[in-house]
């Protein structure tokens, strides 16, 4: 069914960010991240691995002023990135949904690839930042990642306290979630919507 890679890649610099992403969705979890924010690595790390997407991202940015510039950049290019690689969405399940326990937390991801930028975050985190990574640049991430893959995106932490655990569950959910939405079903013809595009 499948006669060509489905790989996205984007480059993208300002006067405050140099940023570079290529994904590619038909992979094996392969991943080599570099944004020197250590625990934004760990998460697009994490990205990688369960979405078995292969992930390559370099960004540089002005983190002597904070992280926001660098992380939603980030988003950004991702967000496009995801975009080119699904082309025209044809053939994907574009539905996702997980729902993922990190220790005491537990969070759940729904997804739909529907071209319709739209992010319900409802994501309480406590204590202080993650190095150096703020806590709201969490969502500032998904909103960018949102908004430049016309993506609708819910995330729901039903419970939780541990800053670390609660945000790696986000991602791991995102991610699970991310993979079932851009399977390829070779039931589908052409794209899943009763328009006929999205």
């Amino acid at each position: 069914m499948q006669d060509t890679l489905r790989v996205g890649e984007v480059q993208r610099e300002t006067r405050e960010t140099k940023i570079w992403v290529k994904i590619e969705i038909d992979g094996q979890g392969q991943e080599k991240i570099d944004t020197e924010i250590p625990f934004l690595d760990h998460m697009l790390t994490l990205l990688s691995v369960h979405s078995r997407c292969n992930l390559f991202v370099t960004a540089r940015g002005d983190l002597e002023v904070d992280d926001h510039h660098t992380v939603e950049d980030i988003g950004i290019c991702l967000g496009e990135a995801i975009k080119k690689a699904l082309g025209d969405k044809t053939g994907i399940s574009r539905y996702g949904e997980a729902t993922v326990p990190m220790d005491e937390a537990l969070v759940r991801v729904v997804l739909d690839f529907s071209g319709r930028p739209h992010l319900s975050y409802a994501v309480e985190i406590p204590g202080e930042n993650l190095g150096k990574l703020s806590r709201e640049s969490v969502q500032e991430f998904f909103q960018a990642v949102v908004n430049h893959a016309g993506l609708t995106l819910h995330i729901d932490l039903l419970r939780g306290q541990n800053s670390h655990h609660i945000v790696e569950a986000v991602f791991k959910a995102f991610s699970r979630a991310l993979k079932m939405a851009v399977t390829l079903d070779p039931n589908i013809r052409g794209v899943l919507s009763s328009k006929g595009q999205l």
